[in-house]
């Protein structure tokens, strides 16, 4: 069973996804939290596998809990949950910040319902969350800020050329079928590339690695 907390301000919004989501087989609701700092509190008291993060909460926000929660780091793989950022807007100033934080994603919350139910699947498989339309607008948006902390071009010099292509293909919001289809291989070989890709740079998943491709300039903004 996936164990699921929910965080928002807004009751409806906990009651209804909690309905949606305990309807499912395999999916258990463990609790909720109406601001930040409840959900800090009640994701360490409850353990739950996927916490579902708005962005903007009364206390704590979504990005301060989801730092506090993962400390930057990727999240999944020591007993930490996997954070699935909620957001009302495709372009809010806080998901690319809450992804560079250790989130495996974000949903809209107008998104319809079996979107929902098979996000929160996705990331307690370990995969990243990205739907391609709004993240590459997202993603671009806010790469384009200055940081002071942006990792150096150098970084990819561990990567081959092909497992370079391969990430060149990530960040503009490829599918596995797409990216083989495009490179004319075996869609397992994109597989095992992604995952040396991964392995090489110290990337927990595809959200990790657009934001890393775009920081580096390996994909220029608009592309």
């Amino acid at each position: 069973m996936i164990k699921v907390l929910i965080a928002d301000d807004q009751a409806m919004v906990r009651q209804g996804f909690g309905a949606l989501l305990a309807a499912q087989d395999d999916i258990v609701v463990v609790g909720d939290a109406a601001d930040g700092e409840a959900a800090v509190t009640e994701t360490r008291r409850l353990d739950p596998d996927v916490v579902l993060m708005d962005v903007r909460m009364p206390k704590l926000d979504g990005l301060a809990a989801t730092r506090r929660l993962l400390g930057g780091r990727p999240d999944g793989d020591d007993g930490r949950p996997r954070v699935l950022i909620l957001t009302t807007f495709d372009l809010d100033d806080y998901v690319y910040e809450a992804l560079r934080a250790g989130a495996s994603g974000f949903l809209l919350k107008d998104a319809p319902a079996a979107d929902l139910v098979q996000a929160v699947r996705v990331v307690a498989a370990g995969e990243a969350l990205l739907a391609p339309a709004v993240t590459r607008r997202l993603i671009a948006e806010f790469a384009a800020r200055p940081h002071t902390d942006r990792p150096r071009p150098t970084v990819l010099n561990a990567l081959t050329p092909r497992e370079t292509d391969v990430l060149r293909l990530i960040a503009r919001g490829r599918s596995n079928q797409e990216i083989a289809a495009e490179l004319v291989v075996a869609e397992q070989t994109v597989k095992t590339h992604i995952g040396r890709i991964l392995a090489k740079l110290h990337l927990r998943d595809r959200a990790q690695a657009v934001v890393l491709a775009y920081e580096t300039g390996l994909v220029a903004v608009g592309e």
